[in-house]
């Protein structure tokens, strides 16, 4: 190894290490402060404004961008812009959240200014207590004392991993106050991988006239036609009322194979236990099942509580939607 990767895995390693005790300190600082800004952003009736300057103006699109994304609506302001016309973007019902690592960042002015006039909470996220920001902020978040990262020492990157990691931490504590679940994730991220992971099942499931179904007391000849057209390899029985009985599924033919075969009912054939899911299921739960160790399948049926067949979802299917 030369001197010069050693001398680069050391540095790199340095940053590493310094921001993750940055990390530890602020989370062994969190206390009623940090509690009370959760309050008092959840209980506004309008949206989270994040603002800040250079480097903090960058994570606050992200903070924005992160809470928005997880159930609290939220916007980025530019505080340069708000002097100029940007401010009313800012309204009554809103919270601002603030950042500046010195607290002294000149272009906050008119956010923080027009925050106080019209009566809005101000959280700031600040490394200085004392500073313009620290002190006229609502609700201080305090960072703790902790060097930026690197040889020399200028560049902001403790401070802004820093005031992220809080960023994020809002997010997810306001996310579990909330209750937003996984499904509600899903509704505002329909795009791309993440998107197809959170569909429903009943969103890409077959039904009705597609489904391959007979009824109890049908031979497996007439069964086996029914299991070919629909092209599913799998077969339900299903009683008068549509409830699901078991199902036959290409494995079980093989199980079954003899000469007297076709001859068989359905019933002699089919798993009256098979593994199913619900319609309200994500498609990557559908996908995990089935996935599963103990006996992968290429097919769900798609039942209600009741057991009431609702449809069938193919692997296919996940695939189509870019899941699997």
């Amino acid at each position: 190894m030369s001197d010069d990767l050693h001398d680069d895995l050391a540095i790199a390693r340095d940053v590493l290490t310094t921001e993750a005790a940055a990390l530890s300190a602020l989370g062994a600082g969190l206390g009623e402060d940090f509690r009370a800004a959760v309050n008092q952003l959840i209980a506004i009736p309008g949206r989270v404004v994040v603002t800040g300057m250079g480097k903090s103006g960058h994570v606050a699109r992200k903070i924005a961008a992160t809470l928005a994304s997880t159930g609290t609506p939220a916007l980025f302001v530019h505080p340069a812009e708000a002097a100029h016309g940007d401010l009313g973007m800012i309204i009554a019902g809103d919270a601002v959240i603030a950042l500046s690592n010195s607290g002294e960042a000149t272009e906050l002015a008119a956010i923080v200014a027009h925050a106080s006039r019209i009566g809005l909470p101000l959280i700031g996220i600040t490394a200085a207590a004392g500073s313009t920001l620290g002190t006229a902020a609502t609700i201080a978040l305090i960072l703790p004392p902790a060097p930026e990262a690197g040889p020399i020492g200028l560049a902001p990157t403790t401070s802004t991993t820093m005031q992220m990691a809080l960023g994020d931490a809002l997010a997810v504590v306001l996310l579990a106050r909330r209750g937003f679940s996984a499904r509600d994730f899903r509704d505002i991220h329909p795009g791309g991988k993440l998107g197809a992971r959170l569909k429903r099942v009943r969103d890409l499931m077959h039904k009705g006239g597609e489904l391959p179904l007979v009824s109890p007391g049908t031979t497996m000849d007439r069964a086996l036609i029914t299991m070919t057209a629909k092209r599913f390899g799998a077969l339900g029985v299903v009683d008068g009322a549509g409830k699901l009985l078991g199902v036959v599924t290409d494995g079980d033919l093989r199980r079954a194979m003899g000469p007297d075969l076709l001859g068989r009912n359905v019933e002699d054939i089919m798993n009256a236990n098979p593994r199913t899911i619900g319609p309200e299921a994500l498609a990557e739960e559908a996908l995990r099942e089935m996935n599963s160790e103990i006996r992968p399948v290429t097919a769900l049926f798609v039942v209600d509580d009741a057991r009431m067949i609702k449809g069938i979802l193919h692997i296919h299917d996940l695939l189509r939607a870019g899941l699997a």
